[in-house]
């Protein structure tokens, strides 16, 4: 028996999967703010500066769609993920609420004159929290294997404090820097979240033998990713070892990738959407490993923000939400829409607009429209889920 199966058995839960729907208000919030903060940041692009938010408006687009949407996913997901690895029940009742206060208070204070170190540490917080909730678990059930996600949340909070002081001026880099080296967080999370879920999902769905990791392989692929993210704050640096770094990951990406055999996918939805979204990834690391041109390279970082980070964030939430309310996860709502058109979104948005800048402004509205359309559909047929007890009886 293992430490998982030894804990599952303590706590009552012999063989079975995580039973409570835990991560619900996290995922109900998250692609609800998906919707919103698209929406206000195409009005804001539009109309500039609005007078109530109290930091600038790239600002506020960059940190939400980073450290509000996507963390707000990331964070559900590895707080419902912890309990399947080490077998240990998970984060709940009044402790649950508190971390989703947390996350929701810097959303709404920023709208506010409260000062930006107070905002800030409320946001540190709820990394910290997220951190140590997965951080105590993994050392109770000794499954080191997962502690990988505690250095990663820390290095978050980091970053975050990081982005508030760029506003005054503080750091000696740019917000643009904090920026890059939180998408970096973001690829190399998806990358090995990515590496561990996708040929799962697939080979078991479509009953073929998953394809083992390659030691070399995966370091290949991931090892350029962390020296990116270190890169980020060393512009000159940077400027000289980022794209070859970015070719070399792109390149071990997209063979990673073809061993999970994506082509056998293709008539599942909840699947084949992940590899679609997954291949986002190494096609902007190429595409901006290959093109020395600055306005590119900008706008192709579109290419994984809503592609590979919106796309599998979409494609993850439908079916944990199935699978943890106790449904059949393929016999759920229709998402098959939505995840085209979340793909759509990422290359009208990324490489629409490096072949046809002269349509720019379009291409953003169009693109933004496609967002909300695919979290919209989300939010319609999959909120209800989030809110009621599971259908099978079991606690959550």
């Amino acid at each position: 028996m293992n430490r998982a199966q030894y804990y599952r058995q303590k706590s009552g839960r012999k063989n079975t999967r995580c039973t409570s729907t835990w991560f619900s208000p996290l995922f109900s919030i998250g692609g609800v703010y998906a919707v919103i903060a698209i929406a206000v940041w195409v009005w804001m692009f539009q109309n500039g500066q609005p007078s109530q938010l109290s930091v600038p408006a790239l600002w506020w687009h960059v940190h939400e769609m980073l450290f509000g949407f996507a963390m707000a996913i990331v964070v559900g997901f590895v707080l419902t993920a912890v309990q399947n690895w080490t077998g240990i029940n998970g984060t709940k009742s009044y402790w649950l609420g508190a971390i989703v206060l947390l996350w929701l208070l810097p959303r709404i204070l920023l709208w506010t004159p409260m000062p930006l170190w107070l905002v800030s540490s409320i946001e540190g917080l709820f990394l910290l929290a997220a951190a140590f909730e997965v951080g105590r678990r993994v050392l109770q059930a000794k499954g080191w294997r997962n502690l990988f996600f505690v250095p990663l949340f820390l290095l978050a909070i980091m970053a975050n404090f990081a982005s508030y002081a760029t506003i005054k001026g503080m750091p000696p880099f740019p917000p643009m820097a904090v920026w890059q080296a939180m998408l970096w967080w973001f690829t190399l999370l998806l990358s090995v979240m990515g590496g561990r879920v996708i040929p799962f999902f697939s080979a078991r769905r479509f009953q073929y033998e998953k394809p083992q990791p390659l030691v070399w392989l995966e370091w290949t692929a991931n090892l350029p990713l962390i020296g990116l993210f270190v890169l980020s704050f060393f512009p000159m640096t940077f400027a000289q070892l980022g794209q070859p770094l970015m070719l070399v990951a792109g390149i071990a990406q997209l063979v990673r990738m073809a061993r999970w055999k994506p082509w056998k996918t293709l008539s599942e939805p909840l699947v084949w959407s992940l590899h679609f979204a997954y291949l986002c990834m190494p096609a902007s690391l190429i595409l901006r490993g290959v093109l020395d041109n600055p306005f590119a390279n900008h706008n192709l970082i579109h290419l994984f923000a809503i592609g590979a980070l919106g796309g599998l964030i979409l494609a993850m939430i439908a079916r944990v939400t199935m699978g943890h309310t106790g449904r059949a996860i393929y016999e759920g709502p229709k998402m098959g829409l939505a995840f085209a058109v979340i793909i759509l979104a990422a290359v009208i948005r990324g490489a629409g607009v490096v072949l046809f800048p002269q349509h720019m402004m379009t291409f953003i509205n169009v693109s933004a429209g496609l967002w909300v359309l695919a979290f919209g559909l989300f939010t319609m047929k999959f909120s209800m889920m989030l809110v009621k007890p599971r259908v099978d009886g079991h606690p959550g």
